[in-house]
């Protein structure tokens, strides 16, 4: 979501130099040997303390966004940035957004899966999770919106399987790479330069895998009866989502200054979606359904392009540096609306699917 989404992301967000500095030594062990002497603290073996650290004293592979001044975290070990996820830093809330988001869409599919092979419809009912609660929750909620719908009311949340469901089971995949890839990205990448470039390129290819499979349900079901335009529009989006992950591979478009370009690229991608979305609209404009999906759809759009706005324009932290470190600042927000155009795309997916399950394609 995404928009890069910032980051749909999503942590996409920390400067990366154009050029990466080799390690002193021949290699990664000068490397390691010094955080592990870093570690030991000096000679009396005393473990060192890492504490949090102003702006000013961030690497400068690190300094993405000036606005936010104190509580980073800087080239702390694996496990202390592991464990950082249960302590207080301006990180804590992109975290655990996008990693609560995660777990949600697992939940959901889960719940669906259980409708189609009873051994996980057994091992969701032994769950105590209360995720697995909110997961039901938000499906039974969606059922109760399409039974306000006279052509809709029929429908059940476990219905006879009539059209193929790995499109919509492709889309909760790519959600849920999507937001567990931003929560690592959001945890682990103030361990080391070389780590933070490979986690800021996952988290890029977890935005545009998003908005690639975002596509899959709405244009699979409602051109299911006229295959060629599936092929059509599918292959452009996924080849759109190919060449923006190549293009992202790059160290230089990594850095803060490019901010405005991965925003508009993925931004690009997502509207290009208007282009089926229009001819979708017209093919089906006398259908009970369509007020239904272009709300939920709508909703997705502007979870997303606020999203993306957020994200670009960093506030509120530019009105007031500082005052918005640990809490508030735009990529929370950015995330939170990240998470709600995706449960509303899956809004409109459980629609798609459940009208495909009615109509079927007429004989030809």
């Amino acid at each position: 979501m995404v928009v890069e989404s910032e980051g749909t992301t999503v942590c996409a967000h920390q400067e990366v130099p154009v050029a990466m500095e080799e390690e002193k030594g021949g290699g990664g062990g000068w490397g390691k040997r010094r955080r592990k002497q870093q570690g030991r603290g000096g000679e009396g073996g005393e473990k060192k303390k890492y504490a949090l650290v102003s702006y000013h004293e961030l690497p400068e592979y690190m300094k993405e966004n000036e606005f936010i001044l104190n509580y980073y975290r800087s080239e702390w070990p694996i496990l202390n940035a592991v464990l950082s996820l249960f302590s207080w830093h301006n990180e804590t809330i992109n975290i655990w957004t996008h990693l609560l988001g995660f777990i949600l869409f697992f939940g959901l599919a889960l719940v669906h899966l259980g409708q189609y092979f009873p051994q996980v419809a057994d091992l969701i009912g032994h769950l105590s999770w209360p995720i697995s609660k909110v997961a039901e929750n938000v499906s039974s909620n969606i059922g109760d919106v399409l039974s306000t719908n006279p052509a809709l009311a029929s429908y059940g949340m476990a219905v006879a399987s009539q059209t193929t469901r790995w499109p919509f089971f492709v889309f909760l995949a790519g959600a849920m790479f999507c937001l567990l890839s931003s929560s690592a990205c959001h945890l682990l990448s103030c361990h080391s330069h070389r780590l933070n470039l490979f986690l800021i390129r996952l988290d890029y290819t977890g935005i545009a895998v998003m908005i690639v499979v975002s596509f899959f349900p709405p244009i699979y079901y409602i051109f299911q009866c006229d295959p060629h335009w599936q092929v059509v529009y599918l292959s452009a989006i996924t080849a759109a989502g190919v060449a923006t992950v190549y293009a992202l591979m790059s160290p230089r478009l990594s850095a803060a200054r490019y901010r405005a370009h991965r925003t508009l690229l993925f931004v690009g991608m997502g509207l290009s979606g208007v282009v089926p979305a229009v001819h979708a609209t017209a093919v089906n404009w006398h259908e009970p359904h369509r007020n239904v999906t272009l709300a939920y759809e709508g909703a997705m759009a502007v979870s997303y392009l606020t999203g993306a706005v957020f994200y670009m324009t960093r506030v509120p932290e530019r009105w007031r540096p500082g005052a918005f470190d640990l809490a508030g600042h735009s990529h929370q927000i950015f995330h939170a609306l990240v998470i709600a155009g995706a449960l509303a795309h899956y809004g409109a997916a459980i629609v798609f699917l459940k009208v495909r399950d009615e109509m079927g394609c007429p004989a030809k």
